[in-house]
């Protein structure tokens, strides 16, 4: 395994252009964008896109651990965000164990070569983190399904060339019943995208209403009315090794913000002293956690693990404004790299599933308590 992240660490030194370094981040994705996606088209060139997907499929088949030291190395040397991010990560998996050998020939390749970006279209104005209320409709017209409905916090569809998205085909029916996975084309008349201001700036996600799009009929992930369960393996793909790196992120975070208050002086402050503690202890707990349980399936890890992060997260953007002191509340033209934490990080606890749903899913499934109860 050495040999392996010595390899990573000098294809990254020798690759990575340092302009490139630390851009793009939630709340900062616009950033060097088409300097990023061409970084990755490089990344994808030398075998490291696709990183865990089975050789068959094109990608490198590593291990669980070889990609554990991929992505810590990656988030080490500072690299910048990825463009692709949910074809690589949530897509092409899906596909993989869900899709059929056409729609693999059809849409793996271009994910790994970044030719084609993806967005998630699970979220509703009615079904945020409630996805099984999803009111977004499809019905079958010869050989296309058309689409009417309206998804939001659609990261990134304002770039999309694609949208896999979760969409009722059955009338009449309720909850996960009834579902469908269809993967629909962004470029055409029957899609509008608004993007959302965010509290940022920036607009990384956005409203996506369609109106009378359309599909290809063979453009649906396992059979209709399947698309509950290919929906919520996808959502099993999302909290994988990848939060291993992320934890290498909060920590160099973590790093810069402790620096920034012993060279303020305000880490004598016995109370900022005391959160940095909790802080540095909070993050140990989280990667122990981390490696604990990495490689298990169930509501469990992944629930556990979304409340653990999120809430850290937030925290350190609070932290981050304790630090500053009054002049964190002075908004420049543009945000200091401590403020865009603090106001960006607030919506940590509620994307990806809030922590009201996440404790809901501990309670119904993991500690079988009684079910709440829903109109």
């Amino acid at each position: 395994m050495d040999e392996f992240r010595a390899r990573i660490r000098g294809w990254l030194t020798e690759h990575l252009d340092p302009e490139l370094k630390g851009r793009g981040g939630p709340g900062r994705e616009h950033e060097a964008f088409d300097e990023r996606r061409a970084w990755e088209r490089k990344l994808g060139a030398a075998g490291w896109n696709g990183l865990g997907w089975p050789a068959a499929h094109g990608g490198r088949g590593a291990t669980i651990e070889q990609q554990v030291v991929f992505h810590e190395e990656y988030a080490r040397a500072d690299a910048p965000a990825r463009v692709s991010h949910l074809g690589q990560e949530l897509l092409g998996p899906a596909l993989i164990a869900f899709g059929s050998e056409a729609q693999q020939r059809r849409f793996l390749p271009k994910i790994l070569a970044v030719d084609e970006l993806w967005c998630q279209g699970y979220s509703e104005p009615g079904a945020g983190s409630d996805l099984a209320a999803i009111s977004t409709k499809a019905r079958l017209d010869q050989d296309e399904w058309v689409i009417t409905g309206q998804k939001v916090w659609t990261s990134l569809a304002h770039v999309a060339d694609w949208c896999f998205a979760l969409v009722r085909t059955e009338p009449g029916s309720k909850r996960h019943h009834g579902l469908s996975f269809l993967l629909v084309p962004m470029h055409q008349d029957g899609v509008d995208v608004r993007p959302i201001r965010q509290l940022t700036g920036t607009a990384e996600f956005n409203e996506v209403f369609f109106t009378e799009a359309r599909t290809a009929k063979d453009n649906v992930v396992g059979a209709p009315g399947d698309g509950w369960r290919v929906a919520m393996g996808l959502l099993g793909f999302e909290r994988g090794v990848a939060t291993l790196g992320q934890q290498v992120g909060f920590r160099r975070e973590l790093e810069a913000l402790t620096a920034e208050a012993e060279t303020s002086g305000a880490a004598t402050d016995p109370h900022v002293a005391e959160a940095l503690a909790r802080a540095w202890v909070g993050l140990e707990v989280m990667q122990a956690q981390a490696l604990r349980t990495l490689g298990e399936d169930g509501p469990s890890t992944a629930s556990v693990a979304k409340l653990v992060w999120s809430g850290w997260h937030r925290k350190l953007g609070e932290l981050a404004m304790l630090v500053r002191g009054p002049a964190g509340l002075v908004a420049p033209d543009d945000l200091d790299r401590w403020q865009r934490l603090f106001l960006f990080s607030r919506a940590d606890t509620i994307y990806g599933g809030s922590d009201e749903i996440q404790r809901t899913v501990i309670a119904e499934r993991v500690l079988g308590l009684p079910k709440e109860a829903r109109p």
